[in-house]
């Protein structure tokens, strides 16, 4: 069983942690996480801002 749990990072934040936490839990690159994310905003019309805002909210502090 997977005991990790997907939380902000406290490292690797730059404004919430929430890219941070993410590559944390996948085990990926911050910086890609990053670049997916911009590129998920940019092609749906600022989603992926409302998406992180959202995750901001929702995901506990590491």
């Amino acid at each position: 069983m997977n005991d990790k749990k997907l939380t902000k990072s406290l490292d690797k934040r730059m404004i919430c942690g929430v890219c941070g936490g993410i590559s944390e839990y996948f085990g990926i690159d911050v910086t890609l996480v990053r670049l997916l994310w911009v590129l998920i905003s940019v092609f749906t019309a600022a989603a992926g801002l409302v998406a992180y805002i959202i995750a901001a909210i929702i995901m506990p502090e590491a």
